[in-house]
Order: C-alpha cells, then sequence, then structure tokens
C-alpha cells in the first residue's frame, strides 16, 4: 500500500515543529509569523536554544518525527548537522532553527523581522 503525504498548512506545520522541540526540552522557543510580510521567505520561523550539540541533534530528530508522524512531511532541506552549532529544517512554509545559546545571541535572527508578530512560547 502506497503511503501519501498528506496536505499541511503553515499553521498546523508550526504547530508541530514546537511540539518537536517541546519534546526534547529545547529553551526560549521563539514562533516569528512572516505571514503579512512581502517578500517573506516563509510563513513562519520557528527558533530555539539547546544547551549542547547533542541536544540539538535530539531536537532536530525529534521536529522530523514529529511532522513526519502526523503529516507525514520531510524537510525540503537541512543544514548544519555537520557541525551542530545550528541546524535549520525547512519545511519551505515554516523553517526551523536550533541553535547552541551563543550562537543564537550571535545571529539574532529575532531582531531581522522586527515588524513581524513575534510569538514566545512558554516553557512547559
Amino acid at each position: 500500500m502506497k503511503e501519501t503525504k498528506v496536505e499541511a498548512t503553515s499553521d498546523i506545520l508550526a504547530e508541530l515543529v514546537v511540539k518537536g522541540m517541546q519534546e526534547k526540552k529545547a529553551t526560549d522557543i521563539v514562533v516569528i509569523n512572516l505571514k503579512s510580510l512581502k517578500n517573506a521567505v516563509s510563513d513562519y520561523f520557528v527558533i530555539a536554544s539547546a544547551n549542547s550539540d547533542t541536544q540539538i541533534d535530539a531536537i532536530a530528530t525529534s521536529i522530523e518525527e514529529e511532522v513526519f508522524k502526523s503529516v507525514r512531511q520531510n524537510p525540503w532541506q537541512s543544514e548544519g548537522r555537520t557541525n551542530n552549532e545550528w541546524v535549520l529544517l525547512d519545511y519551505v512554509d515554516v523553517v526551523a532553527h536550533i541553535f547552541l545559546k551563543d550562537k543564537r545571541e550571535f545571529y539574532a535572527l529575532e531582531e531581522l523581522w522586527g515588524d513581524a508578530k513575534i510569538e514566545h512560547v512558554a516553557s512547559e
């Protein structure tokens, strides 16, 4: 029997990414809604911090598993798995970023989208 991919809206996909991050205790989770911005590269950026390279890998794997389990979708592209200081999972409409804390401060992605709606996800 052939597996079919379930069509997920970017809102659902962003929620699944957050859930995958929370499963592995990611900290400082932020959801940046880019839908209202002209020429935005995606609908959402979801950003989180991790305490170690091992936790970064665990969070990235958890996101991939959560999204695939629910909507049968794999990331279109994945970057940074070799150095584990910053991993990017690109689902086209939703892009997940997992940073070591010092790298997150250095890149300061939240500051690049000052006119976007930014939601801070409460820790569980």
